[in-house]
């Protein structure tokens, strides 16, 4: 009831310092009692799990309301501590998290680093090694930026410990040195020291440089025997099982097992750390195994296995059992054997631990040989996954490291880059409107530059069609003068002269009348066909007048022909009546045509064009096509050259369709109206 009110009084003050700004300071005062009391309870060994969870709750609470400060980080890193010695591992995170990005916003480089190494040893809890290796790293550059050695050389060997524990064995025994070439400079620092010496004698085992992991280890008992290392972590008892375990490796069992019973005598290394005392109990008991010391043999090998399968300890509970198979394998019982062989294989299998299933792979093929084939099967298969997946991690390690690297080059320079804008962005600024104005001017001198070359040329083509007529019109006056002087000297003349001899008939006898009429008939029929020939000469001047648009269109074709390899192909509606078109039309459809040809020429790579005049609906229609390349019309940004005919086009009151595809050629049509009244299908000229 006590506490209830207490908790309700808290509450209270909370609310008030909410609603009033100006704080008392008792009331701070109270606060930072009650957080200190919180964080000691939640600590508190003698009290339930869900009791400290609950005071970590409050004082995480009393944390948030306060001014995010230095002190403010440091009692997070507190709560996230209590969190972590309590298994939340959620919590844990959510709360190491805040304490991140609290830190980047402060810019605060030691909290932001030392979060980092908290999030790594989440990582590291969730087996999750690439984010843990991630996240060390980034500690590591921080660490290294502030110059602080203790805790770079931690990262180091944090960084170690995961790359040993992925098989990346060679990277892990660069990082253990990187960080003892940093601790030999420092002082006091002998917990660091004794963890990398121990490092190192673990990894050479692994390699089987048993003499060096040997020494390593001896460096490491000689640390231990440092006061200043806590007798509650049972370092010596970790050391001499260690040194046993290698003497147990080359096969010196007798050595062994002298330093496993030693160990296992440390004093209270049951009490203070139940686990290592299951690992010490169980390779004694399989050294004894060896020098084939059976008394009470599976009592230390069973009591082993009750307190690793108490603790959760999946795989040294699957050790063990492997240990009693060969232990009952050699007592031959061959069934109880293959029970502790299979019930190690599932357990194994089913916490995914390679290693041990590989161990127990090998034993199994040895105590159930009818199965033996079927089992060295999954083991090659096994171990050909593990060494890809250990090599999978390293190259995972070294691309972390990389790509880190990089991000952090790059952030650096456009740190840089950002503080040089700040000087030159107001000339920057200026510069740019200066450039976009001059630009604007210079697209528009451009545009009436176009414009004006545009009406050059097309004065150009005027000239040209208008010399032509003028051409055309002199020759067919001179075509009438020669017209004229045919029919007055010639035709005229004769048919005077016939006038007067049929006048003269009258006044000469029948028969020589007769004679001469005949005669005279046939010069009549000369004169005919002489008028004839005038009128078809008169005809073909006149068709000539017509076409004199499409006789410079068909210099322009046989201009082409004679210059590019492709073949040209021409149609004319016959029904087009040329000289009611305007001069306007016709020197826009000249300049178009020529356009076309020569994007035919220049992209177009084609083997066929196709050149057609048709009258459809009242509309002057121009087909220019080709088989070339073509290109997505859709995507293709038009170029000066397509918005000129598009351009000529409108001027003419005209549109322009472009159908093409990449492979299937191109087809440019120009639609022009004509007054239907002007050019009706007739061949009335």
């Amino acid at each position: 009831m006590k506490n209830n009110c207490v908790i309700l009084f808290l509450f209270c003050l909370v609310l008030l310092s909410c609603v009033n700004k100006n704080k008392d300071p008792k009331n701070l005062d109270s606060q930072e009692d009650s957080l200190t009391v919180y964080l000691s309870k939640a600590k508190d060994v003698n009290l339930t799990t869900e009791d400290k969870k609950t005071y970590n709750e409050k004082a995480f609470d009393i944390i948030l309301d306060q001014k995010d400060d230095s002190i403010n980080k440091v009692n997070l890193f507190k709560v996230a501590n209590r969190y972590y010695n309590m298994g939340d591992l959620k919590e844990y995170l959510i709360t190491t998290e805040l304490i991140l990005e609290r830190s980047l916003n402060s810019k605060d480089s030691v909290n932001m680093a030392k979060a980092y190494s908290y999030l790594g040893d989440y990582y590291v809890s969730q087996s999750i090694s690439d984010s843990a290796f991630m996240n060390y790293f980034k500690a590591e550059k921080v660490y290294l930026k502030i110059k602080d050695k203790y805790n770079l050389a931690k990262t180091f060997l944090n960084k170690a410990n995961l790359q040993f524990n992925e098989g990346d064995y060679f990277e892990s025994e660069i990082s253990v040195f990187k960080a003892l070439r940093i601790l030999k400079e420092e002082k006091n620092v002998n917990d660091l020291l004794y963890d990398c010496y121990n490092l190192l004698g673990l990894l050479y085992n692994e390699r089987e440089e048993y003499q060096k992991a040997l020494d390593f280890h001896y460096n490491a008992l000689k640390i231990v025997k440092d006061k200043s290392m806590p007798a509650e972590f049972q370092l010596q008892a970790t050391s001499l099982n260690n040194i046993g375990y290698v003497n147990l490796k080359k096969e010196n069992y007798r050595a062994a097992k002298m330093y496993f019973q030693k160990a296992l005598n440390e004093d209270n290394l049951y009490k203070q750390n139940k686990e290592l005392y299951a690992i010490v109990l169980d390779n004694l008991a399989y050294s004894k195994f060896r020098l084939r010391e059976t008394k009470d043999l599976f009592i230390q090998f069973d009591n082993a296995l009750k307190i690793r399968d108490t603790l959760g300890l999946k795989s040294g509970v699957v050790l063990s059992k492997l240990h009693l198979s060969e232990y009952f394998a050699y007592k031959r019982d061959t069934l109880t054997a293959i029970e502790y062989c299979n019930q190690a294989l599932v357990l194994s299998r089913r916490s995914n631990q390679i290693a041990n299933t590989l161990d127990v792979l090998k034993q199994i093929a040895i105590i159930d040989p009818g199965n033996a084939s079927k089992y060295s099967r999954e083991y090659i298969k096994l171990n050909d996954k593990m060494l890809k997946a250990e090599r999978k991690m390293g190259e995972k390690f070294s691309r972390i490291e990389y790509e880190t690297n990089e991000i952090k080059d790059q952030n650096s320079n456009l740190q840089e880059k950002n503080k040089t804008l700040v000087y030159v962005f107001s000339i920057c600024t200026l510069l740019g409107l200066f450039f976009y104005v001059y630009k604007t001017q210079q697209a528009k001198n451009r545009e009436l530059l176009f414009k004006q070359q545009q009406q050059i040329a097309n004065e150009d083509i005027y000239n040209l069609m208008i010399s032509q007529q003028n051409e055309i019109e002199q020759t067919r006056i001179q075509e009438k003068k020669r017209v004229a002087q045919e029919l007055h000297d010639g035709v005229l003349g004769r048919m005077f002269g016939i006038r007067i001899s049929l006048d003269g008939l009258d006044q000469v006898e029948e028969a020589e009348a007769s004679s001469k009429r005949k005669k005279y008939l046939a010069e009549l029929k000369n004169i005919e066909q002489d008028i004839r020939e005038i009128s078809h000469d008169l005809n073909r001047e006149k068709s000539e007048l017509i076409n004199n648009f499409v006789v410079i269109l068909n210099k322009l074709f046989e201009n082409q022909i004679n210059t590019f390899s492709s073949k040209l192909i021409t149609s004319f509606d016959p029904d087009i009546k040329w000289e009611l078109i305007s001069n306007i039309v016709k020197i826009n459809l000249y300049r178009i045509i020529q356009e076309g040809l020569q994007n035919c020429n220049k992209y177009a790579k084609a083997d066929f064009i196709k050149v057609e005049f048709k009258n459809e609906d009242d509309h002057l229609v121009l087909i220019i096509e080709d088989d070339g390349v073509g290109f997505n019309v859709n995507r293709t940004k038009n170029g000066i050259g397509l918005h000129n005919i598009e351009y000529r086009a409108a001027e003419c009151k005209g549109a322009v369709t472009i159908k093409s595809a990449k492979g299937e050629g191109t087809a440019l049509i120009v639609k022009i109206p004509i007054d239907p009244n002007n050019n009706l299908h007739n061949n009335d000229i």
